[in-house]
């Protein structure tokens, strides 16, 4: 097993069940992994409790890599650190854009590891790479909504440094915008406002519900992070949309989604109002024609 140098990363105590969420792997394939080719040792609190470090975690999905592309197990089990290292550099170097004919399964675990590293570099060449195989929309359903789950999973666990979250979303942001930018604005198609609540910062979802608009024609409206309601009564009154959008992330202001939802509701009867929001009892317990709720971009594209 290569021994891993402790790097100034996120400080991580994942259980085996936690490596399964966020690598793909199954714990029962680690298991076997560790026993009959010791790729990975896990450590122990002092009540003798296994746990496995973010190190630990990024060889794991170095491992997955490497084994998704023709690496057999006993092969990478073999390899001393510095030859690891290159095996996986090198995979990563295929995807740079002057080598087109090749096509890598880059997947969310990859941006996970330039997560980690905070290697801006190494996320540019996996979504580059995947927006020139797969396309822009592909690329952020199928690589980017599920490397977000697995950074919704850190946050559950506790185990995500604000800093690398801040790093990779901003990213992620530069992207969606970037894609928004080429599309032409359209001034005749119905009107939507987009928002998020005061007190919610998470805007990548409604950057990419203003993607989805767009390509189909609507006009929309976008007020970004943090309006407060008095400011969307305000912009009702003005813009006189169709629909407003609006996403409910954090918990704090999850917590008072069904209060707010209401009172967007009274701005205006036939005002329709789509609201992205895990479910709740507060939640569940609203019946109002005019409230949508989505639980994807599916949902949508299927509103539309």
């Amino acid at each position: 097993m290569i021994s891993v140098v402790k790097s100034n990363t996120i400080m991580g105590a994942y259980s085996i069940k936690d490596l399964e969420q966020l690598s793909g792997i199954k714990a029962h394939t680690i298991r076997i992994w560790e026993q009959r080719y010791k790729i990975i040792e896990p450590k122990r609190t002092n009540t003798n409790i296994r746990f496995y470090d973010d190190d630990q975690l990024k060889y794991l999905l170095n491992v997955a890599l490497l084994s998704r592309h023709g690496h057999k197990i006993s092969f990478i089990s073999q390899l001393d650190e510095n030859t690891f290292q290159k095996e996986v550099e090198k995979l990563y170097e295929q995807t740079l854009l002057h080598d087109p004919d090749v096509i890598l399964d880059l997947d969310s675990n990859d941006l996970m590891v330039s997560m980690i590293d905070m290697n801006s570099e190494k996320f540019h060449r996996i979504y580059e790479n995947s927006v020139r195989n797969n396309g822009f929309e592909k690329t952020i359903t199928d690589l980017i909504y599920p490397f977000l789950e697995k950074v919704g999973i850190l946050w559950t666990l506790d185990q995500i440094n604000p800093a690398h979250e801040h790093f990779i979303s901003c990213l992620i942001r530069q992207k969606i915008i970037s894609g928004i930018d080429l599309l032409p604005n359209q001034s005749d198609g119905k009107k939507f406002v987009l928002f998020l609540p005061e007190g919610e910062f998470h805007e990548i979802g409604l950057l990419m519900a203003n993607y989805l608009l767009k390509k189909k024609g609507c006009s929309v409206y976008y007020m970004g992070q943090n309006l407060p309601d008095r400011d969307v009564e305000r912009c009702i009154e003005t813009i006189e949309p169709d629909s407003i959008l609006t996403f409910f992330v954090d918990p704090a202001v999850v917590s008072k989604a069904a209060h707010s939802i209401e009172k967007f509701s009274s701005f205006d009867p036939n005002l329709q109002i789509l609201v992205a929001v895990r479910s709740s009892p507060e939640i569940d317990a609203l019946k109002k024609e005019n409230v949508h709720f989505l639980h994807g971009m599916k949902d949508l594209d299927n509103y539309l």
